[in-house]
């Protein structure tokens, strides 16, 4: 991808991450308390509390500033605030999945993943560490009752169906992981109440097409997080957690509507396949339609223009917009060139003075908008830069820029505009006292 620290895609087992995950918040805080189920949830105003079962049976009550539901489809926090989960059920679609080592004419790749389209069935195959590949089949469900884990002669008979060649052979892996699933397209009705939120699966469901179920759930937990931290410290006002649910809901009903349109990984009929076969070749030899592709799996072009956090002048045609992900340009700063995104952190807000001349800062337009920050409690980072000349419509000088935590541009002003940047401080930061 452009304007990033990381030009390709990386795929990374789902395991992997939860370790990694589980690794990062050891490092900052308790483990994860495993065999520990949550039986009953109240949330009020101002506190909640969840009861707690051990893998000893017995129950204890925790009180809490906040919960999070983030246990899955069958949420008990959803359910015990009454959020309707909204949607329905996809028809006649399955998905079979299995790891195993095969026996065919296609050499194990690990950076390659294969897709076989053909008549009412759609097989990807990605391969994983020591040599196994794991293969997934989407096709049409005639029998809807049946649940067991799909056989390796079913997936056999299925590989075969979709690649053309009847000689296939997969041994399974050990330990074993077979799957069959069907899915719901859902979303529930509010991703917060009071002193409760929703994130993951708990808050938006479809079926895994694309990859994108995970993506989309970390890059919620990652837009929820600083925004929680901030209000529970007393930084910002109420109303920025209501932006995570407006963002995230926008967010998963784009994915959501992009999923069932895409006819690449659906079992398709006679008239699609045939489509497919006549124009994927030319469309596969497009570098625009390469790019689009990348731009989809990396969630890099995804915006937050239509928030209530989003504010201020709209960007010249090619131009950053507020709301627009800030990419990763090269700049200057008064300690010399660097990267944008080395200014930013995941701590704090960033405020950007775009300059034109290195050689003759404004040191007083930058002292007063210090000063302006400083009379609220929100750490914000200030920096003077410069950017390339043959980038200066993406960062026009003479202009301000407000940097979320989470690298998405909040407002966007002119230079001199201290009153739209105070109305909109006065509107999400606490004042110091």
């Amino acid at each position: 991808m452009p304007d990033t620290a990381f030009p390709g895609p990386l795929s990374i087992e789902q395991d992997t991450i939860e370790s990694l995950l589980r690794e990062q918040l050891r490092r900052h805080g308790p483990d994860v308390q495993w065999s520990t189920e949550a039986v009953a949830v109240r949330v009020g105003a101002q506190e909640a509390e969840v009861d707690l079962r051990g893998p000893d049976g017995q129950t204890r009550t925790v009180g809490c500033r906040w919960v999070v539901g983030c246990e899955g489809s069958r949420s008990l926090v959803r359910r015990s605030l009454g959020i309707p989960f909204e949607g329905e059920q996809r028809t006649n679609l399955q998905c079979l999945q299995l790891n195993a080592e095969p026996d065919w004419s296609h050499p194990y790749h690990p950076p390659v993943t294969r897709i076989f389209i053909n008549h009412g069935v759609t097989l990807i195959t990605d391969p994983v560490p020591g040599g196994a590949v794991r293969f997934y089949a989407f096709r049409p469900d005639p029998e809807p009752q049946l649940e067991e884990p799909p056989s390796p002669q079913e997936m056999e008979t299925l590989v075969a169906a979709a690649t053309g060649v009847p000689a296939v052979r997969l041994v399974p892996t050990e330990p074993r992981r077979a799957n069959r699933a069907r899915f719901h397209d859902r979303i529930a009705g509010r991703l917060r109440h009071d002193r409760a939120l929703l994130a993951g699966d708990s808050a938006h469901l479809w079926a895994p097409i694309g990859g994108r179920g995970l993506n989309t759930g970390l890059l919620g937990a990652h837009n929820l997080g600083w925004k929680l931290a901030a209000v529970h410290r007393g930084w910002a006002t109420d109303a920025l957690l209501d932006t995570y649910d407006t963002e995230q809901r926008a967010a998963a009903l784009e994915v959501m509507r992009a999923m069932r349109r895409n006819i690449l990984e659906l079992p398709p009929n006679r008239p699609t396949l045939a489509a497919i076969r006549l124009l994927l070749p030319h469309l596969l030899r497009s570098s625009r339609l390469a790019r689009q592709g990348a731009t989809l799996l990396s969630d890099f072009g995804r915006n937050h223009r239509r928030s209530a956090l989003s504010s201020g002048k709209r960007g010249e045609r090619g131009g950053l917009r507020a709301g627009d992900r800030l990419p990763d340009l090269a700049v200057t700063t008064d300690t010399g060139p660097g990267r944008l995104h080395d200014l930013l952190s995941y701590q704090r807000w960033s405020l950007l003075l775009v300059e034109a001349d290195a050689e003759q800062p404004d040191h007083s337009a930058a002292a007063t908008l210090r000063r302006l920050t400083d009379r609220y409690v929100m750490p914000v980072g200030h920096f003077r830069i410069h950017p390339d000349p043959h980038r200066h419509h993406t960062l026009p000088t003479g202009t301000l820029l407000l940097v979320r935590p989470d690298g998405h541009l909040g407002l966007r002003a002119g230079a001199g505009d201290r009153r739209l940047l105070k109305a909109y401080l006065d509107r999400w930061f606490v004042q110091r006292g």
